[in-house]
């Protein structure tokens, strides 16, 4: 009774729990997901609204799902390892169906005050160490990179501007 039809991908009843348990789960092994993110996936696999919302209360209860502790994770990891700045992890957890004051907290807990400069400055000279940016073609790379990268546009000239100094 409650078998997915391989051939078109969809399950047969729209409003199986158990189902839609097992495709949340296993989109779940993969990496953390948001809320959002699984209410998404079971809509575009065929189950109901209510299939969702039954499956989400159930991932609640067991601890699997948490939008919270994974936008912190999320901004912590783009932070840390890819260099990002606090506009472009915002972009990224708006897309995965976070809340604004969620994603306006976690920001604030992941840049404390002074760090963003930091890291954009360590991420400048890590991408861009021995060039000389008084080179107008070089110094509108690094800015742009930068800008790409989610930093503020105070962040960049003001640490633009010094670089241009110290060179």
């Amino acid at each position: 009774m409650g078998t997915l039809n391989r051939a078109n991908h969809r399950p047969k009843s729209p409003d199986s729990q158990e189902e839609a348990l097992k495709s949340a789960l296993r989109f779940l092994s993969y990496r953390a997901r948001s809320e959002a993110e699984i209410l998404t996936h079971l809509s575009r696999k065929g189950f109901s609204a209510a299939a969702g919302e039954q499956t989400l209360r159930k991932l609640r209860s067991f601890n699997y799902i948490n939008d919270e502790s994974f936008a912190h994770h999320w901004a912590l990891s783009r932070a840390a390892s890819r260099g990002h700045g606090p506009q472009r992890i915002e972009q990224e957890l708006k897309a995965k169906g976070i809340a604004q004051p969620m994603i306006q907290d976690v920001l604030a807990a992941t840049f404390v005050a002074g760090d963003e400069k930091k890291r954009a400055k360590a991420l400048l000279d890590r991408k861009f160490r021995g060039m000389n940016l008084r080179d107008p073609k070089t110094f509108r790379r690094a800015g742009a990179f930068l800008q790409r990268r989610g930093y503020s546009s105070q962040v960049i000239f003001d640490l633009m501007g010094r670089r241009a100094e110290e060179d």
